[in-house]
């Protein structure tokens, strides 16, 4: 890095990677309405994981159970999610991108990483990364440039399919200033609400809140951080430190509820019995445990202890597990349990 050009992010989003890998293994699907997710099965329990563009038009979206993508899309081509797959093929990408001279990559997940460059015409750069992405792993992507974080991730909406669109200091209100503030990267339903209880519906109004409102709505910390988003600002460099679990957990969706608290035990006991092994492989200790429970149809409740020391016994994170499902005094079937335990820090701290 010289630092002689503009610092620019670019915020590269795989198209609809998990079904444009699995039409790279059956070329005879493009065009088709695909659905990712489960193990194919719509009468199991799952959700959608990634739904090509053709059964997006049709209502179909993550998170979406299969069931009801199904009735919304019934002549839909269902496949299982194929985790090995789809991480050999995410490796090839992030390499891509880290090769890129001068590259600073931040991942994000599977499908998105943002990527900080020092150039003058970064729309150049983000055409370059598209076609060398494209080149080694027949994937396309999307890619938003911007001058914050924030702005960058906004902007790949804008661009998608395969395309690329800036969102800048001079454009952003022009842009963004009409929208809800939901259209804000980590503004969701809930923390919209609250923005209009207090008056604020969109992006600018947001944008021009001093902090006094939001920081009595939503406290010292996250108040400025949402009146931050609304201008488009926060970090403006990605940071490429390698990532350090803080905490590893596993969940369980039954394809038949859990009626009976031995039911429930023993399933925890699984489920810790996983945890400690993903602890095990890094060699930290658990030191807090989180229980998730959904409760048929559809209540989920958390709750977390901690523990009164460092431990990697399976059997005292399922009964501290135990324990709080206890707490909850309810005995509706249980359709979803999870353990997650939070880790010592290694050594020299995060």
């Amino acid at each position: 890095m010289t630092g002689t050009s503009p610092r620019w992010v670019l915020h590269v989003d795989m198209d609809q990677f998990l079904v444009a890998v699995e039409l790279l293994r059956r070329p005879e699907l493009i065009g088709l309405p695909v659905i990712v997710g489960g193990r194919g099965d719509p009468t199991e329990r799952a959700v959608v994981s990634t739904a090509s563009y053709e059964a997006r038009e049709r209502g179909v979206h993550s998170g979406l159970a299969l069931k009801i993508a199904v009735r919304r899309c019934p002549d839909a081509i269902l496949l299982p999610v194929d985790f090995p797959v789809y991480e050999a093929a995410s490796a090839e990408v992030m390499a891509t991108l880290r090769a890129h001279p001068g590259a600073v990559v931040e991942v994000l997940g599977w499908d998105e990483a943002f990527v900080g460059v020092e150039t003058d015409d970064p729309l150049a750069t983000a055409l370059e990364l598209q076609a060398a992405v494209l080149a080694r792993t027949d994937l396309h992507c999307s890619i938003g440039i911007g001058d914050t974080l924030v702005r960058a991730k906004i902007a790949t909406d804008f661009g998608k399919p395969q395309g690329t669109y800036f969102l800048h200091r001079e454009n952003w209100l022009d842009v963004m200033g009409h929208r809800p503030t939901t259209a804000l990267w980590g503004v969701g339903p809930k923390i919209g609400q609250r923005l209009a209880a207090i008056g604020i519906d969109t992006v600018a109004q947001l944008a021009a809140s001093p902090d006094e409102p939001l920081v009595e709505a939503f406290g010292p910390n996250t108040g400025p951080h949402i009146g931050r988003l609304g201008r488009g600002g926060g970090r403006a460099w990605p940071d490429d430190t390698p990532w350090v679990a803080r905490a590893h957990g596993r969940e369980t969706t039954y394809q038949a509820d859990l009626t009976t608290r031995d039911d429930v035990a023993v399933a925890l006991r699984e489920l810790a019995e996983r945890v400690i092994e993903d602890l095990a492989k890094e060699g930290r200790a658990a030191t807090r445990v989180h229980l998730k429970v959904r409760f048929a149809p559809f209540f989920t409740h958390t709750k977390v202890r901690k523990l009164s020391g460092p431990t990697m016994d399976p059997a005292v994170l399922a009964d501290t597990a135990l324990a709080l499902y206890d707490a909850l005094a309810d005995d509706r079937p249980v359709r979803l349990l999870g353990v997650r335990a939070e880790m010592e820090p290694p050594e020299g701290g995060y």
